[in-house]
């Protein structure tokens, strides 16, 4: 009887954190896109490049700053101890305050690697103090997460992003170029820092307990490779890539990258952020883990897929209509190709954070050794061939691995994949199609790409409806009761 309340409870509050976490994020997304919209006709693609090569930067510190102690507390089966968590920020401050001096220190050596001027150099270290900042939230962040608290937790991400949004846009449409993010992400740090310990409350306590720091990093070391590698994978290349692309390509590929993950942060970043610590709690439980992974990826497919698509046959046109907006032209064919690659990982991140959650860290550190290596041989050979578009390209062959995920998944849960995913894949293959028949017979004007839009949405959720009616309606149900 005890298991069956565990599993209500983990389900409705599962069920309840996706939701609150999307509609908010949704809203966040909204700000952010349309943010990013006029932020991209107020700068220059070059300005873009410096910025994300420069955040990159600061990525790659932030895999030091926590040896994946975080992750443990996470997916630890027992309670938490106020051992466990002033061990874990005691170890975590001392990493952070290390790597935040070593910045400091090489700031300007930094700048003149990659040639920045005194508002790229002044941004570099702004973004080191919003890297210091954010690492007294983790505690705090911590203990929403292991009660699926989603609801709070939402709330310090929406008051960083509207800060560093409204301060941004407001810069740079009054022509402060790249020192419009300096003070956007300092803006956005000390914000979100107070707002998490309002809705999280936690007395700061200092402590170094060998056993405790042991104990976690049994699993967060693993976990923190496991995020390393991946830094070598994405950030790295990124600071790579300011280096051997001029910034403005490096600008193309960062916009083309922030249009097509747009499904991911809309919807897939929610659901892995509930589906970890919830798969975790599951781990007992592989029949109820089944159940859950099958409908985290439908749910993801339903969701992800019409919006890529959406986004597939729009960008074009409205590249045309907006005006300064046909600079990122060269980026389309770049955006097309990451849009396809981001629905690919939209069904292979659930089944990594999976594997995570029950613990076969050492499965998906061999998957992330594989990717790196992969991202990193085809991205040098295709630059040669194709220039910046080969940096896509690289990304896209390598997301069709997730034939392998599968395949690796299937020996620990016995999940049904194809039947998870193909009705919402058939449901966006008719919309694709009336999208490519009615786009070219229509004018480039909003008053019609609207409702053609809204007719392909409507077409895909009809056959999604009429083929999974029991299965949404059993969803719906159970977030009722």
């Amino acid at each position: 009887m005890s298991e069956d309340i565990d599993i209500a409870l983990i389900k409705k509050r599962s069920l309840t954190g996706v939701v609150a976490l999307t509609s908010r994020t949704f809203i966040l997304q909204v700000i952010a896109l349309s943010a990013t919209f006029l932020l991209t006709i107020f700068l220059s693609p070059q300005v873009f490049g410096v910025f994300y090569v420069v955040s990159a930067i600061i990525s790659f510190l932030g895999y030091f700053s926590d040896i994946g102690l975080a992750a443990a507390l996470i997916q630890k089966k027992e309670e938490l101890t106020q051992e466990d968590l002033s061990t874990t920020f005691a170890i975590q401050q001392m990493l952070v305050g290390a790597a935040v001096l070593i910045a400091f220190i090489f700031s300007r050596t930094i700048g003149d690697f990659y040639h920045l001027d005194a508002s790229g150099l002044w941004l570099l270290r702004a973004l080191v103090v919003s890297f210091f900042l954010s690492s007294l939230k983790t505690i705090p962040s911590i203990l929403l997460e292991r009660k699926l608290d989603f609801n709070k937790l939402i709330i310090p991400q929406i008051l960083e992003t509207l800060g560093f949004y409204i301060v941004a846009v407001t810069l740079a449409w009054r022509g402060y170029g790249i020192t419009s993010f300096t003070w956007a992400v300092l803006v956005r740090a000390v914000i979100g820092l107070v707002a998490m310990y309002i809705v999280s409350p936690w007395r700061v306590s200092v402590h170094l307990s060998g056993s405790v720091a042991k104990r976690l990093m049994k699993y967060g070391v693993p976990f923190q490779l496991n995020g390393f590698i991946a830094l070598l994978k994405d950030d790295l290349l990124t600071v790579f890539l300011g280096k051997v692309l001029p910034f403005a390509a490096v600008g193309y590929i960062g916009w083309a990258k922030k249009w097509a993950d747009a499904p991911l942060r809309l919807i897939m970043d929610s659901v892995i952020r509930v589906t970890f610590p919830a798969f975790s709690r599951l781990q007992g439980s592989r029949e109820h883990l089944t159940a859950a992974l099958e409908q985290t990826l439908f749910g993801l497919a339903a969701t992800v897929f019409p919006i890529s698509t959406g986004l597939l046959f729009f960008v074009k046109p409205l590249i045309h209509i907006v005006p300064k907006y046909g600079k990122w032209e060269p980026a389309l064919f770049a955006f097309y190709v990451l849009t396809v690659t981001a629905v690919l990982s939209s069904l292979s991140t659930p089944l990594t954070n999976a594997l995570n959650a029950i613990g076969k860290i050492k499965v998906t550190l061999g998957l992330m050794v594989m990717w790196t290596a992969l991202t990193w041989a085809l991205t040098l050979a295709f630059i040669r061939l194709w220039g910046f578009n080969g940096v896509p390209i690289a990304f896209f062959a390598v997301s069709l691995t997730i034939v392998g995920v599968i395949y690796l998944m299937k020996h620990y849960v016995m999940f049904a994949f194809w039947k998870s995913v193909y009705v919402p894949l058939i449901a966006a293959l008719v919309q694709g199609a009336w999208y490519w028949w009615i786009i070219r017979l229509i004018p480039e004007q909003l008053s019609v790409l609207i409702p053609a839009a809204i007719v392909g949405v409507i077409l895909y959720a009809s056959i999604v409806w009429m083929a999974e009616k029991r299965r949404i309606l059993d969803v719906i149900r159970s977030f009722k009761s």
